[in-house]
């Protein structure tokens, strides 16, 4: 069955990906310590590395449990050994699976927040996905007023108070979902590009002459309660039938 842009599919661990589709699986970072052990023997020693240099034990906890979890999508996905996968980094930091253990030209993109991670998944196509708790005391205006575009700003002021908190924050994980799918990182100005603010995500104006907005994508991730969840894919020459998303609370050996 064939799913529009706007509905997701539920999908299971069974459910293989295919070439016009993108999964995006939700993963709980609050696990045992027994699983989080488990998870850091699948890191490699530059993950185990990076994850020690966090301050706090949960940040710790959390970047292992992520970067664990990931493997093992990607790992059953590619028919590799989720020890044995192998990551590059472009000049920004955004990771991508080494080419000789991925041929079909899989694309993955990770984002965490507060407990809750989000994996999307491609094939051959670039994406992005971000999530954010959207938090009550967050001073969320002038922050607006400084990265968002100037219609995206005036959007969000002509929304009735009660709106605007939520509001933002699907802008902002929008936005972000879309600057990580181009792997430019801060280099791509925030501001030089525009999403919608309502329930429909959707992208305005790309920042690039000469690509129109029907090159993307965008879709709101069906996030945990107070977070707020976005996706980005590139569908130029290559359309988009489905979407699919899938939860992972617990982990088990």
């Amino acid at each position: 069955m064939a799913y529009t842009l706007s509905e997701w599919s539920r999908i299971s661990a069974t459910d293989a990906l295919r070439e016009r589709e993108a999964h995006v699986w939700q993963i709980g970072l609050e696990q045992p310590p027994e699983a989080v052990t488990l998870l850091r023997r699948l890191l490699s020693p530059d993950e185990l590395e990076r994850a020690d240099r966090f301050h706090f034990p949960d940040d710790r906890r959390a970047f292992a449990v992520c970067r664990g979890v990931a493997r093992r999508i990607l790992g059953r996905e590619l028919g590799v050994p989720a020890h044995e996968l192998r990551f590059t980094y472009s000049a920004y930091g955004k990771p991508d699976i080494a080419p000789e253990q991925n041929p079909r030209g899989l694309r993955f993109n990770i984002s965490h927040s507060g407990g809750v991670a989000l994996c999307a998944l491609a094939y051959g196509r670039r994406l992005g996905v971000d999530i954010e708790r959207v938090r009550e005391d967050l001073d969320y205006l002038p922050l607006s007023a400084r990265f968002f575009a100037p219609d995206e700003h005036a959007a969000l002021l002509a929304l009735p108070g009660a709106l605007r908190r939520r509001a933002f924050f699907a802008c902002w994980t929008r936005k972000e979902a879309y600057i990580k799918a181009r792997g430019e990182g801060l280099s791509f100005p925030l501001e030089s590009f525009s999403v919608s603010l309502g329930s429909q995500a959707r992208l305005l104006r790309t920042g690039v002459r000469q690509e129109a907005p029907a090159t993307w994508r965008m879709a709101q991730v069906p996030a945990a309660p107070d977070f707020m969840g976005a996706l980005a894919v590139e569908v130029a020459g290559a359309p988009l039938d489905a979407l699919g998303f899938g939860q992972i609370d617990a982990v088990v050996g």
